[in-house]
């Protein structure tokens, strides 16, 4: 509730909440939170595939992981962190190709 009572208070439109600048600010404020929900989805998918093995349901694991590198890489960068940049910015392109190939697009 405190967020949207922020938004009510200063009047910003929608346009204004999507901007990367608004955006960026938001993500700092709350970086340890995303952060650890990144961290909980990565040990979540890959503690699926651990468990399913075969039957793991592959396409929803790699757009979790793919999602969680996406979110992890921009807090790494807020955060000036060129090594865990770079290492979850692999991890997305890996996730392109998990995607990809669980879609059946390469054998």
């Amino acid at each position: 509730m405190e967020f949207i009572a922020l938004i009510r208070e200063l009047k910003i439109t929608i346009f204004q909440i999507m901007s990367p600048a608004f955006i960026n600010l938001f993500i700092q404020k709350y970086l340890k939170t995303f952060e650890l929900a990144g961290v909980l989805m990565r040990i979540g998918s890959f503690s699926l595939v651990s468990w399913l093995g075969p039957q793991s349901p592959f396409m929803l694991v790699w757009v979790v992981n793919t999602a969680d590198a996406v979110l992890l890489t921009w807090c790494a960068v807020l955060k000036r962190d060129f090594a865990y940049t770079l290492l979850n910015a692999f991890w997305i392109l890996i996730g392109a190709v998990g995607i990809a190939r669980a879609a059946g697009f390469f054998h």
